[in-house]
């Protein structure tokens, strides 16, 4: 089996001047989706359909963390309201901003087993599907992947 087989074709995407408005309008798009509900991370593509980031929910997580909270003394700290007050003041960067850079991906007729290579060599549960001149065709996700291996183990049985 090959990526292309279990690709989700290309949705919903994100160029790097969008707002962060445009994450989170197109994740919850995604998620309405029974085909893609767990959509975690959106890719960003130049004008000619290239990815050249890709911005996460972790990125998210990632913006509003504070780095003096992992050497603080917080027996004394309140966190009531802190991420609601934190969120408000990443509302106006861009998906530049915050997208990782490169994007992990594979051509459209690598084996699955190569997938797995990449996803496991580079710790990502989303990888992205190019065509051979690099154009974003679609996304393979560990669940599906998951699902395949799953059916083998059980001898082919699909539920």
């Amino acid at each position: 089996m090959k990526a292309k087989d279990l690709m989700v074709p290309l949705k919903e995407y994100l160029v790097p001047g969008d707002g962060l408005n445009a994450f989170l309008e197109n994740i919850r798009a995604a998620r309405a989706d029974a085909r893609t509900c767990c959509v975690k991370t959106l890719p960003v593509l130049d004008g000619g359909g290239r990815p050249i980031g890709v911005l996460s929910l972790f990125d998210i997580l990632k913006s509003i963390h504070p780095d003096y909270l992992s050497t603080a003394d917080l027996h004394s700290f309140t966190w009531d309201g802190m991420l609601e007050s934190l969120a408000r003041k990443v509302a106006g960067k861009k998906v530049s901003d915050l997208m990782m850079s490169p994007v992990v991906t594979v051509k459209e007729d690598h084996p699955l087993m190569e997938c797995v290579d990449q996803m496991v060599k580079h710790h990502i549960s989303t990888i992205f599907v190019v065509s051979e001149n690099g154009k974003l065709l679609g996304t393979l996700y560990e669940d599906d992947i998951f699902f395949v291996i799953a059916d083998a183990i059980q001898g082919g049985r699909q539920p």
